[in-house]
């Protein structure tokens, strides 16, 4: 048996509107990863992927695997995971039980849409499907998120400026990053000038509509030794992960009962034998504001109701500064969904390449915490609210 799971290699195409299929997209993240990890595709023996929105396909794992080569062979598990956002998450935490258990020694995970390369029209409609029954007005999703803004507003006092907060600060960390989409800051005044798209939520708060993907390869400690040169240093383990479940969209009436977040939180904290106070680095879902703001307060970085609070404190220090030093505000270095970027269910696997990198000290030089951080967790929330999933990496009992 494994004592410990590694990410032993991680890769990424870039983000923007690329032109190329799900599948092209995925194929070369995957080679990315294999190569960073110094593995060839017939090293792997796992493979697990996440559904894409422009190019659904039946058992799209399988689809992928069988394109690719990795299938048919005796020793390969193929799986698709659908927990909409979380499902990068979710599948790290499949990846490593898969290995715990016995069934494999290398998995990889990956992620990858082309919603931006899509028809504006079909991307609405398939977005709105996704939450078929809801009620809700379209574009279904932003509104779903805003009708919980609005709940968290009237309960905790919440306020407009707060919200566009989010987005603001965040998009000072993107312009750090190479492969963002946004280049440049903007501040809260923009944010609230941006077109409305729900009575609380405008365009610069909303996920940001891209083509990209992502994947990465994991393998047990005891196959590590034995077949990999890359320092372990570089390669963090995956300590613990934690899962739980809401309805698919808000019910008529809301309230503390439809937030899941907290309890994957608490199973990957007690999992680990750990508390917030050791986690050095946070990439916390943030498709729109509300959702940051609730995954704050879950995993323990405030009070419930307090997260407005916190982050105007951060979003003040910012604009007397000019600047927040990485330490100041571990989260989302990369930019997070509004401003790195969203291709549909990839961004959580953005979050937790951002991870790796500030784990393994190669954040660069505008984004590496500093001292460089022992542990992260990573948060993935699926649907509206409806799936939560979480992992703590680096250090710790495992």
């Amino acid at each position: 048996m494994a004592t410990s799971v590694r990410i032993v290699g991680v890769g990424a195409t870039p983000v923007g509107r690329l032109g190329r299929s799900a599948e092209e997209l995925a194929e070369a993240a995957l080679d990315r990863a294999l190569a960073d990890a110094g593995m060839a595709r017939g090293d792997l023996q796992g493979l697990i992927a996440v559904p894409s929105l422009s190019n659904p396909t039946f058992m799209q794992a399988h689809q992928l695997a069988t394109r690719m080569g990795l299938l048919p062979r005796k020793r390969m598990i193929v799986r698709t995971i659908d927990t909409g956002g979380a499902g990068p998450i979710t599948s790290l935490g499949t990846a490593r039980n898969m290995i715990l258990s016995g069934w494999t020694d290398t998995v990889a995970v990956v992620a990858s849409d082309a919603v931006l390369s899509m028809d504006r029209e079909a991307f609405r409609a398939r977005a709105d499907e996704s939450v078929r029954g809801s009620g809700l007005p379209s574009p279904a999703i932003p509104h779903g998120y805003d009708r919980i803004a609005q709940w968290h507003m009237r309960r905790h006092g919440v306020t407009r400026e707060q919200l566009a907060m989010v987005p603001a600060i965040f998009s000072h960390f993107a312009a750090r990053h190479p492969d963002a989409m946004c280049r440049r800051p903007f501040g809260v005044a923009e944010v609230l000038a941006s077109p409305r798209v729900a009575p609380v939520t405008n365009v610069l708060e909303c996920a940001r509509r891209a083509d990209g993907a992502a994947a990465l390869v994991v393998a047990s400690s005891s196959h590590f030794r034995r077949h990999f040169q890359k320092p372990l240093e570089l390669c963090p383990a995956i300590v613990s992960t934690g899962e739980a479940s809401g309805p698919l969209y808000p019910p008529a009436e809301i309230d503390e009962d439809l937030f899941s977040c907290e309890r994957a939180a608490r199973i990957a904290f007690e999992t680990a034998q750990l508390s917030v106070r050791d986690i050095d680095f946070f990439a916390l879902y943030d498709c729109f504001p509300i959702c940051f703001l609730r995954a704050l307060e879950a995993v323990g970085c405030c009070p419930v109701g307090g997260a407005g609070e916190f982050v105007e404190r951060a979003w003040r220090k910012l604009s007397t500064h000019g600047a927040l030093a990485p330490a100041e505000f571990p989260f989302n270095l990369h930019g997070g969904l509004a401003c790195f970027g969203a291709p549909w269910e990839v961004p959580a696997m953005y979050g937790v390449l951002e991870a790796v990198a500030q784990l393994t000290g190669r954040a660069g030089p505008d984004r590496q915490i500093a001292p460089k951080p022992r542990r992260a967790l990573v948060y993935g929330n699926g649907g509206i609210f409806s799936a939560s999933a979480v992992a703590v990496l680096g250090d710790g009992v495992y």
